[in-house]
């Protein structure tokens, strides 16, 4: 079932000149209320002419439809986020260049609804309210100086300023619960009683938003007053839990062998077994290939393996990119089995390639370095961490296209993953700040990245192999030099600075590391120097027993001679 509501809105002009605020609201309609949900949003313009309603109309506007056009796979707050504060530069832009006109600026109160909760985000001295149980609750501050002597002046708007601190806060909602977003032309002239008062009392949401604008003008109210009013009606279900519910109900396919069907799908062959999954290659019967990936049959329904299935599928749909495979869409209502299709592609992984001899040459990891960054690119741009870079996990194809695969562990706010998978991955690939029970990033997927350029060139790893449940000991960097002596410097100097063991060393971004692809040796990337002696690994104490020796035999010579 999807979040059922009721909105009510009124904006009434009062004795001002112009209306400046503005209300806006979206309510979409199937997959889209699941992945966006409802979002209403309430501005007051500031500038005491036009000016004040062109920057509440534009914000409205701009929020509402570019709120929708974020990924699915940025949580609510992050996606309202990066639109206020696209927003907020644009107002401000436009306004700096009508130097002759007063500013733009404006309030801003936005309320979002998916599932069973809400996400406020708020900047202004707009107002939301919640009415639960009888209870009034106050979810915004107001940003406006406390004094005496500056009664109502903003301290933030957008528009104000080149830069914007919004304020978030979120909760669960509940089937009868009430939010009333209003502009200061209501909340400062009618007390919070006789608005709790006609919220308790009356059902219709556009009843109460008409009757408090005209109380708001019947008390003297000098300020254009506006009131939006949601009543929620039935709780929303989330997405995943919806799609779990429905996959927890599906069997794992038995053992599969070549020439078995599954569905509408006829097993061509074994392509990978790991310990919790299994994928062939699959005919649909028309000629076209696809990748199956299911469970293995040894863990049976297990709601956990199940539901990593699921999410991965839900965050492999949504990546549109010639870097990864595309998943081939299957109804869970037309599946008889839990499963999950994606194209397929004719060629070997690194790992595979490595395993048969292949020697990699510098152009060849040179364009498997830049297309894989410009795979994470994409990730991090949805707010994914893939988390498990590795040879094993790049597909080079036939046509020498670079592939990601396996997203069965990667890491977004819109999925929740088991506690089992805290901090997932292949040791050797795994960055020094993850041992010691930090997050996954984006630098720690650079990090991956820069050791399998590493090990693609040399079959050897910067700090040695680390075997599971080992405490590694991340000492000094052998340069890949070391081993190809040919490889550039500039190529050597990305590679290192990719693995280093300070995370702020690494790449910030994947397009720093691509623009450190595209620029070589014009613009090489600046490390610290790595000494002979650390490129010949000497340790200290190394190099202090070498020089006992040396002087122990020099003095032994000595002794002989005389």
């Amino acid at each position: 079932m999807s979040l059922q509501i009721r909105i009510g809105d009124n904006s009434e002009q009062g004795p001002r000149k112009n209306n400046e605020d503005v209300i806006g609201s979206v309510m979409p309609e199937g997959d889209q209320v699941i992945a966006k949900g409802i979002c209403i949003a309430i501005a007051d313009g500031v500038g005491g002419s036009s000016n004040g309603y062109e920057a509440a109309s534009m914000t409205i506007k701009s929020l509402l439809s570019d709120y929708y056009a974020t990924p699915d796979t940025w949580s609510v707050q992050t996606a309202l986020e990066k639109v206020i504060h696209g927003v907020n530069s644009w107002v401000h832009t436009h306004s700096v260049k009508q130097k002759y006109q007063s500013s733009l600026a404006t309030t801003l109160s936005t309320l979002v609804l998916k599932g069973g909760r809400y996400v406020i985000a708020h900047v202004g001295d707009t107002r939301i309210y919640l009415l639960r149980k009888n209870k009034f609750k106050l979810l915004t501050t107001d940003h406006v100086w406390d004094r005496p002597e500056m009664t109502h002046v903003l301290t933030r708007a957008v528009g104000l300023e080149k830069s914007l601190i919004v304020d978030f806060c979120d909760g669960e909602i509940f089937k009868g619960d009430k939010f009333i977003m209003l502009s200061d032309g209501v909340w400062g002239v009618v007390s919070e009683n006789d608005i709790k008062k006609l919220l308790s009392e009356q059902e219709e949401p556009s009843v109460i938003a008409e009757q408090l604008t005209q109380l708001s003008i019947h008390n003297g109210g000098l300020d254009n007053a506006s009131v939006a009013v949601v009543v929620i009606d039935n709780l929303g279900e989330n997405s995943f839990i919806e799609e779990q519910s429905i996959a927890r109900n599906l069997p794992v396919p038995g053992k599969l062998k070549k020439g078995d069907k599954i569905d509408d799908f006829k097993i061509e062959e074994n392509l990978h077994d790991s310990r919790k999954n299994r994928l062939f290659k699959v005919n649909n019967g028309k000629n076209q290939f696809f990748v199956l990936k299911t469970p293995q049959p040894y863990l049976g329904n297990n709601s956990e393996n199940s539901n990593a299935l699921i999410n991965e599928e839900w965050l492999a749909k949504r990546i549109v990119s010639p870097f990864f495979p595309q998943v081939h869409s299957v109804g869970l209502d037309k599946r008889h089995y839990l499963y999950y299709l994606m194209t397929w592609h004719e060629g070997a992984t690194l790992q595979e390639r490595i395993n048969l001899g292949h020697f990699f040459s510098i152009n060849g990891a040179i364009k498997i370095g830049t297309q894989i960054a410009q795979g994470l690119s994409t990730l991090h741009r949805l707010n994914i961490i893939h988390r498990d870079i590795k040879p094993d996990n790049i597909h080079q194809g036939s046509d020498q296209q670079i592939r990601i695969l396996d997203l069965g562990v990667a890491l977004n706010s819109e999925v929740t993953l088991p506690t089992s998978m805290a901090n997932p991955g292949t040791p050797s690939f795994m960055a020094p700040e993850l041992f010691n029970g930090e997050q996954a990033s984006v630098q720690s997927d650079l990090y991956a990245l820069g050791v399998t350029l590493y090990y693609v060139l040399t079959r050897k790893y910067p700090y040695g192999e680390i075997e599971a449940f080992q405490t590694p000991n991340f000492g000094k960097i052998i340069p890949p030099t070391r081993y190809r002596p040919e490889i550039p410097e500039w190529l050597n100097n990305i590679i290192i600075k990719a693995i280093s063991r300070e995370k702020e060393s690494r790449f910030e971004t994947s397009e720093e590391m691509l623009l450190a692809f595209e620029y070589k040796d014009r613009r090489p990337v600046s490390i610290q120097k790595i000494s002979l002696l650390d490129q010949a690994r000497f340790e200290k104490w190394q190099l202090g027993a070498i020089l006992s020796i040396f002087l122990n035999i020099l003095l032994i010579y000595f002794l002989l001679i005389t």
